[in-house]
């Protein structure tokens, strides 16, 4: 039989499988929390939303940083909603494993459009007329070198791609600059930690990563692993690109894969020449 633990742990994830958990009015608690952080903490310059095509749902793609702070989300979410208002619906994918270990985390989020990353989750929320932002690099995103802050990585993940294809939408780039300084991520040796796992060594914290950093920031100074941080006060500059049509959309489409492939380069090379401008000006 489950055990009480099992069934809380269930309880939690199903509210990921849910598009009815989005909260208006914690939205609008946030708001001015956001507003501090954007005017005054990070000092964030916008620009590129009049991208976004009016009354159209889109599948937003972006790059973040920072760790799992992960500070030009944040400021993107918060610039959506003082832009279009609370009650304009957004979804957002996240990944599974924090429903399944930080669910306070994971409720709050929720109630802001947090969804579980699931293929259909994203069909779900489209198909309701709503937006849907991805970050298809994750964790290996968001804790990328600090040598690499000015490149796109979405470490190899097309499911973006076949979505966007099967539901017909249109791809609206995100990029940012300066997040990745707000937390320094010297070097990423997942594969050092998971050989110290099989001689024995735990885990931090029980926790299975997909990453794990090595990396100075606060409040921790010189960290390994994955741990929540908090942002250095580093300016952010964030920009929405134009969006990406495709030629041809459809299950077809979705599942010829040299298409894919070609959509995938497509995507991610011209996110890379926008962020190559947006970081020389």
């Amino acid at each position: 039989m489950p055990t009480q633990k099992s069934k809380q742990l269930s309880q939690q994830t199903e509210i990921g499988w849910s598009l009815d958990q989005r909260d208006p009015e914690f939205i609008k608690f946030l708001m001015p929390f956001w507003e501090w952080l954007y005017k005054y903490y990070f000092r964030v310059q916008t620009s590129g939303w009049e991208n976004i095509p009016s009354n159209e749902k889109v599948l937003f793609v972006g790059s973040h940083n920072g760790g799992l702070a992960a500070p030009d989300t944040h400021m993107m979410v918060y610039d959506w909603f003082k832009r279009f208002g609370v009650e304009k619906p957004i979804y957002g994918l996240m990944h599974p494993t924090v429903w399944k270990e930080f669910p306070t985390v994971a409720q709050a989020a929720a109630k802001v459009g947090a969804i579980i990353a699931h293929p259909k989750m994203a069909i779900a929320a489209l198909r309701s007329g709503a937006s849907v932002l991805v970050y298809p690099g994750g964790a290996e995103d968001l804790f990328r070198p600090y040598s690499l802050r000015n490149q796109i990585y979405f470490a190899e993940r097309q499911g973006f791609i076949k979505l966007a294809l099967r539901e017909k939408v249109p791809i609206v780039p995100l990029i940012s600059t300066g997040a990745h300084e707000t937390l320094i991520v010297l070097a990423e040796r997942y594969d050092l930690a998971q050989q110290l796992h099989q001689w024995g060594i735990p885990w931090l914290f029980g926790i299975d990563p997909v990453v794990f950093p090595i990396y100075l920031g606060l409040p921790w100074g010189l960290s390994l692993g994955p741990l929540p941080n908090i942002p250095l006060p580093v300016p952010i500059r964030t920009r929405v690109c134009p969006p990406i049509v495709f030629e041809h959309y459809g299950r077809e489409a979705a599942c010829d894969r040299d298409y894919v492939n070609a959509c995938y380069e497509l995507v991610r090379g011209q996110m890379q020449q926008e962020l190559d401008n947006l970081v020389k000006q």
